[in-house]
């Protein structure tokens, strides 16, 4: 038997290999089908009528029912992961997502992203790495682009810490950058569709809704959950390193979190067709295995779109709590020792934006 051995496997990337204006062109291109979309359902109870029914899809001028947006979102993600945050403690935030294509099932995503940033923690230990991230479909077409920045662990912990460069974000997505199909027709849109009354014009700047339901998520679930959308970052599923960790636990996606709000929001927002752009988000606080859910989303801005009476956007902040109804809690904030801090419970505070219907006549 040969003593000769080969390590011929692929680590992932650790902060210090990670360098400003780096290119990477993530493996695995991924072909999205019926299966992924019936159960990603199961696995979030997502009710939005535009994903779920063709006919509804069809009467807006879409060629079928598109994907669910977030599926959309957590696939193409999902293939930054082995090069991004394979090696990750935590993934931050997200700013300046567009959501530019409808993807429809039989396309195929490919991603690629570009390191805009890099920051080492005074710990030495692990950095910041912010990357700007662009998915394209089988014909070349930007579906997706996003900024995320994440905290990768030093692998050298001699290695010296690179030039801190943090990019300058906006802060939000403006509404003459969002990507509005122009096939899009609502002027005919059928609330009966949806169950959901209030269309665009009913909604006030500053006014909250308490979302009622409550969603408790198991650890076969998340971890179904992250496996389907092919991310393979240890934390979410090595028990054996994480009892080794902090949170002595594997961590929940973050992403996932955010399709379980958006599927639990649903009641009071029932006729926001389509997610245009997520502007900011933050995971404030992690989740594990049998936390339960809740939600609720305040009204930030309303916009009317260039040359469009049949559709508008609304601007929402969508706030995640786990074991602690919406109701119950007042603010995302507490003061602890003349600090102010987010809630223990609150878990996701995300800035994003909607598509709606509008009144006609």
């Amino acid at each position: 038997m040969s003593n000769l051995s080969a390590n011929k496997v692929n680590t992932g990337n650790y902060f210090e290999d990670f360098h400003v204006g780096q290119v990477i062109a993530h493996a695995t291109p991924r072909t999205v089908g019926e299966g992924e979309v019936a159960l990603y359902i199961a696995l979030t109870g997502a009710r939005q009528v535009l994903h779920s029914a063709e006919s509804v899809a069809q009467s807006l001028g879409y060629r079928s029912r598109p994907v669910d947006d977030m599926l959309a979102f957590h696939l193409a993600f999902g293939k930054t992961v082995p090069d991004i945050s394979v090696n990750a403690i935590a993934n931050l935030g997200y700013a300046e997502v567009r959501f530019m294509h409808p993807v429809y099932i039989g396309d195929t995503l490919s991603t690629r992203s570009t390191v805009i940033g890099l920051k080492q923690n005074s710990n030495g230990k692990s950095g910041v790495v912010y990357v700007r991230s662009v998915s394209e479909n089988q014909l070349f077409q930007p579906v997706l682009s996003w900024v995320r920045w994440v905290m990768v662990h030093k692998n050298n912990l001699e290695a010296i810490a690179p030039e801190t460069l943090v990019p300058e974000l906006s802060s939000h997505v403006t509404a003459n950058e969002l990507a509005v199909p122009g096939f899009l027709d609502a002027r005919h849109f059928d609330t009966v569709t949806t169950g959901g009354t209030y269309l665009w014009e009913d909604y006030q700047v500053g006014e909250r809704i308490n979302h009622p339901a409550g969603m408790t998520i198991s650890d076969t679930d998340h971890t179904l959950a992250t496996k389907l959308y092919q991310n393979n970052a240890r934390l979410h599923f090595d028990d054996v390193m994480m009892k080794a960790s902090p949170h002595g636990r594997r961590l929940m996606y973050g992403g996932h979190v955010i399709s379980i709000c958006r599927a639990l929001s649903h009641d009071g927002l029932e006729n926001a067709l389509s997610i245009a752009a997520i502007n900011a988000g933050n995971h404030c606080n992690p989740c594990f295995g049998d936390d339960t859910i809740y939600t609720w989303t305040e009204v930030v801005e309303k916009w009317t779109l260039a040359d469009r009476t049949d559709i508008a956007a609304l601007r929402l902040r969508m706030v995640g709590i786990k074991n602690q109804s919406a109701e119950s809690l007042t603010s995302t904030h507490v003061e602890t020792a003349g600090k102010t801090a987010y809630h223990p419970n609150v878990v996701l505070d995300l800035d994003y934006t909607v598509l709606m219907p509008r009144k006609q006549g």
